[in-house]
């Protein structure tokens, strides 16, 4: 029996249509409403953006506390509940990625 002999049989479709789709928009940590989401595009969608662009956005958090309150690495580290190695690595994090702009990754910031 080839594949063209093979009887065509097809279930039904149901809600093919989006429009038909019951959607629930919950949101997620970073808005209540995906409709109202400030972020560029969907953290679901590619989550290791989202993932490098939240670690970003704390490391800059870390990075300025430590600079306005005038932190050592060992303080900065028993602060934000961190090891000395990880501020070590915010410190070089934060000199690479200068260029971008920290207001752009204030909606990453959990607080």
């Amino acid at each position: 029996m080839t594949t063209f002999d093979w009887p065509i049989t097809s279930s039904p479709v149901l809600d093919a249509v989006p429009e038909f789709y019951h959607y629930e928009d919950t949101g997620c940590e970073v808005s209540d409403s995906c409709l109202n989401c400030p972020l560029p595009q969907c953290k679901y969608d590619d989550p290791a953006w989202f993932q490098r662009n939240r670690r970003l956005a704390r490391d800059f958090k870390i990075w300025s506390a430590m600079q306005h309150d005038d932190l050592t690495v060992e303080e900065a580290a028993e602060r934000f509940s961190v090891t000395v190695r990880t501020i070590f690595r915010i410190m070089r994090r934060c000199r690479d990625a200068a260029m971008i702009d920290q207001e752009e990754l204030a909606v990453f910031a959990a607080d």
